[in-house]
């Protein structure tokens, strides 16, 4: 069975629902609220169990009510928390996510000051137990330093570059696969065309890049070659953590030994089954309803 670790931040999304974004000050009432776990190696890591890998989360969290809720949760959905660091007296993070009639959303998260960056205890880990190792870069130091025991093993190393205040060159740099958000490549790069920005940061690390751009599917790199998988059409109910469930479902493909081509066509399918239900990860498919919607397009 494929071994995964996602390493990374787990936060509460409070998600309200409305019609349109606000696009100036004032008051508004929301269609329907809920709230769910999310955070982007926490819900990669759901996304992963829910298409069969064997899969801890390595993160932080806080004693409090917010942190039992996000460890109950993940372990609900078949993820191991044995190896997420509980802090005493500490605040766990939280998101505020707005949602459209269209299923686009903005999200603001809090991470909590309470839960610290240090990241040496991961170096009491195994990483030779896993086929896999995913990091967010929310948590710099635990990716960093997961990335570099995985490696010490030769354990596959898949990074989900999103946007963060940070440099993540040394990331990149480190990771097998790094799985680019159309902003956190711009942000690295400096370059606002996508695939010159993927070939430019191609020069930082030996593995491959990507970039995933919505409902226009994702591109790649392959011998120095553009690919580029389209986006799948699906009626979007919210789009909430649709780019960590790819990253998730890339991760589960890539350590099957599967082609570039037919992991990005994977986690595209995953991502877009995700974004017809609400929430995060309540609308995730299992491998049997992903492989009977890839049927449709064969």
């Amino acid at each position: 069975m494929t071994r995964i670790a996602c390493v990374g931040i787990t936060v509460l999304d409070r998600i309200w629902y409305l019609d349109d974004l606000p696009a100036e000050g004032g008051k508004f009432v929301a269609k329907d609220y809920t709230e769910v776990g999310g955070g982007p190696a926490a819900t990669a890591a759901v996304a992963a169990a829910k298409l069969g890998a064997t899969v801890d989360f390595i993160g932080r969290v806080g004693d409090d009510e917010t942190g039992n809720r996000l460890l109950a949760e993940l372990e609900s959905y078949g993820v191991n928390t044995r190896y997420t660091r509980v802090y005493k007296g500490a605040r766990s993070s939280q998101s505020a996510v707005l949602v459209d009639g269209r299923g686009e959303r903005i999200i603001t998260n809090y991470p909590s000051p309470d839960l610290l960056p240090d990241a040496d205890w991961l170096n009491e880990l195994d990483f030779s137990q896993w086929d896999v190792v995913l990091a967010d870069v929310r948590w710099h130091e635990g990716a960093k330093r997961a990335f570099t025991l995985a490696r010490q093993q030769g354990v596959m190393t898949v990074l989900d570059a999103d946007v963060t205040p940070q440099d993540i060159t040394d990331l990149v740099a480190l990771s097998d696969h790094a799985a680019f958000s159309a902003p956190g490549l711009r942000r690295l790069t400096g370059l606002e065309d996508n695939v010159v920005a993927l070939k430019k940061s191609q020069t930082i690390t030996n593995g491959h890049v990507y970039v995933t751009q919505g409902s226009e599917g994702c591109y790649w790199l392959e011998s120095n070659n553009v690919k580029h998988q389209p986006g799948f059409r699906v009626d979007v109910v919210d789009t909430t953590g649709a780019g960590d469930v790819f990253h998730g479902a890339l991760a589960v493909s890539l350590a099957q030994k599967t082609t570039m081509a037919e992991a990005v066509k994977f986690a595209s399918a995953v991502a877009a089954l995700k974004c017809t239900r609400p929430g995060g990860r309540v609308g995730i498919p299992d491998c049997d309803q992903t492989r009977s919607f890839l049927s449709l397009f064969v």
